[in-house]
C-alpha cells in the first residue's frame, strides 16, 4: 500500500494543480493572481504539464523493491502530500479575495511610475472632455505624479471607480479612490489611488468599499494632507466590485 501511495501522490498533486489553475482560468479568476497577458501561457503550461504527468506515469517502471522509510518520514509524506491537495481544493472551492486597504497600508500608494501604461501631461494636454471622463485610476495618479498646476486639471470631467483608503495625513477628511496594478503577478501589485476630498466621509463609508466618483480636480483644501490636488467630489455612488478588480 505504501508503494502505491509513494507511486500516485507525484501524480494527485501535479493534477490537483492544473485543475485549480483550468478551474480559475475558466472562471477569470486566474487574472485576481497573474498578468491577463500570462493566462494563455499559464494555461498551456498547465496543459503541457498533464501530458508529461500522463506519460510519465504509463512509462514508470514498477519497482518491486523500494527503500524501506522510517514511520516519521512516510507521516512527513504523507502530509505534505494532503497539504498540497487541500490547497489546491481551497483555490477552487474557495474564491479568491483580491488586495485591500490593508495591502496599501503595507506599501506605499502612488509611489512609483506605472511604467509605459502611465498618461503623460503632454499627450493628455490635447484630450477631448470624452477622453478624460475615460480615464482611470491610473491615468489620473499617473497624471498628479506629473503636475500639480491647477490651470491644467481646470473643467476636465473625472469619472473614476476604486475602492475606498484613507489617507495616511489627513485620514478624516481626505480619501483615496483606489486601485491596485499588476505588472506580472499578485506579488507585485502596486497601489494607486486620487485623493478625494470629503469631511467626514467615515459617516458615510467604510474602508474597501467600492465607489464611483464623478467631479473635478481642485487645490486639495485640506491643510493636513500632503496631496496638493484633490478631487472635489459631484457624486459618490457605491458600487460592486467589478469582475476585474485590477488595471494592467
Amino acid at each position: 500500500m505504501w508503494r502505491s501511495f509513494q507511486r500516485w501522490r507525484g501524480v494527485v498533486l501535479v493534477v490537483a494543480a492544473i485543475v485549480a489553475t483550468a478551474w480559475l482560468a475558466v472562471n477569470n479568476q486566474l487574472i485576481l493572481y497573474i498578468h491577463p497577458r500570462y493566462v494563455v501561457f499559464t494555461v498551456t503550461m498547465a496543459a503541457l504539464a498533464l501530458v508529461l504527468v500522463i506519460a510519465s506515469f504509463l512509462t514508470r517502471p514498477n519497482h518491486s523493491h523500494d527503500e524501506p522509510q522510517s514511520t516519521l518520514q512516510k507521516s512527513v509524506s504523507i502530509s505534505a502530500g494532503i497539504l498540497a491537495v487541500a490547497v489546491a481544493g481551497a483555490m477552487i472551492i474557495i474564491p479568491p479575495a483580491t488586495l485591500t486597504s490593508a495591502t496599501v497600508a503595507q506599501r506605499d500608494i502612488n509611489s512609483s511610475a506605472i511604467g509605459a501604461e502611465a498618461q503623460s501631461v503632454d499627450d493628455a494636454a490635447e484630450a477631448s472632455d470624452d477622453a478624460f471622463a475615460a480615464f482611470t485610476v491610473l491615468e489620473w495618479s499617473s497624471l498628479l505624479r506629473q503636475t500639480s498646476d491647477t490651470s491644467f486639471y481646470a473643467n476636465k470631467p473625472v469619472d473614476v471607480t476604486g475602492f475606498i483608503t484613507s489617507d495616511a495625513d489627513d485620514p478624516t477628511n481626505v480619501f483615496y479612490v483606489s486601485r491596485f496594478v499588476i505588472t506580472c503577478c499578485a506579488v507585485d501589485a502596486q497601489p494607486i489611488g486620487v485623493p478625494v476630498y470629503l469631511p467626514d466621509w467615515q459617516s458615510q463609508y467604510e474602508l474597501d468599499d467600492w465607489v464611483q466618483v464623478t467631479g473635478e480636480f481642485l487645490a486639495n483644501p485640506s491643510s493636513s494632507s500632503a496631496q496638493q490636488i484633490a478631487l472635489a467630489p459631484a457624486v459618490v455612488t457605491p458600487v460592486g466590485e467589478p469582475a476585474e478588480p485590477y488595471l494592467f
